[in-house]
């Protein structure tokens, strides 16, 4: 049994009027091969270089295991100075990972290696967020909790990409109340016998090399594999649908603020009871 994912369109560079007509109103994700030549970024930013700037800096680590009702909002797993971390990427796989480090913030001179691209969307420019990760090494399937636009920007090395919309929830095995799927599903070689109603799905597939961009439309849900070791930078915009924009303030101010405080008053038990409920909800859905 094979996916139902289809390759995502690839184009060498695009105008901002075209990204506009064939890309963001449809809402289809899109690789642009060749958009950041002329960023000092693109010949300057690997491994050595970030040891470079940043070695001295103490960064947050995750790693896959599954969601503890212990661990607050994207509490991370260990910390290590940004040098150490480096060496690690470069010796050994780790499942160590970086997420949603705010280079303004950490590494202000950074700014000086890129630009914010004008496709048409106002880019949150407080917010170029940095994402490292080891061979091997990946994130849950996941969306954003603020539903936005994001464009991808990939460094160093190569990374799986695996996407489905939000039209495709009921068989995803969703967990209620939160913005991931089941933990325990490996999205990159899935079992169809134990998860049926991922044969249903419909998404789209890719792999990032150096300089590539991956545009990720609204609330799509994302899954990220680092075939080599890697990172990426994404830059983002809110969203324009009036709905996604309703779900991303519930997310943020109703939804995230239940689910801490179910985990305060119930433990784990809160945790099972969502897991056991991702498989009830979508069997009920799909009859699968």
């Amino acid at each position: 049994m094979t996916w139902n994912l289809q390759t995502i369109p690839r184009v060498k560079t695009i105008t901002k009027a075209d990204f506009i007509k064939h890309y963001f109103k449809p809402q289809k994700p899109v690789v642009i091969e060749q958009f950041i030549d002329d960023w000092p970024a693109y010949t300057k930013w690997n491994f050595d270089y970030i040891k470079s700037v940043a070695g001295h800096k103490t960064v947050p680590l995750y790693d896959d295991r599954p969601v503890d009702y212990k661990d607050g909002f994207n509490e991370p797993h260990a910390k290590m100075k940004m040098s150490e971390y480096i060496d690690l990427l470069k010796k050994e796989p780790t499942k160590f990972r970086i997420f949603l480090w705010n280079i303004l913030k950490e590494v202000p001179e950074l700014q000086n290696d890129f630009s914010f691209p004008d496709f048409g969307l106002k880019l949150m420019k407080g917010l170029p967020m940095l994402f490292f990760g080891g061979k091997d090494s990946y994130t849950f399937m996941h969306y954003d909790i603020d539903l936005a636009n994001i464009f991808h920007f990939h460094f160093q090395g190569e990374k799986e990409i695996i996407l489905f919309d939000q039209n495709q929830n009921n068989y995803l095995y969703k967990i209620p109340h939160a913005l991931i799927t089941r933990e325990d599903i490996d999205f990159s070689n899935p079992d169809f016998e134990k998860w049926p109603a991922l044969k249903q799905a419909n998404g789209f597939k890719t792999t990032l090399k150096h300089g590539e961009i991956l545009y990720m439309p609204e609330g799509y849900w994302h899954y990220m594999k680092y075939v080599t070791p890697g990172f990426s930078m994404s830059l983002r915009a809110i969203p324009r649908n009036p709905k996604n924009l309703g779900k991303a303030i519930y997310n943020v101010f109703i939804m995230r603020n239940f689910d801490n405080i179910m985990r305060r008053i119930k433990g784990q038990n809160w945790i099972d009871w969502k897991n056991a409920q991702a498989l009830t909800r979508t069997k009920k859905l799909t009859g699968k």
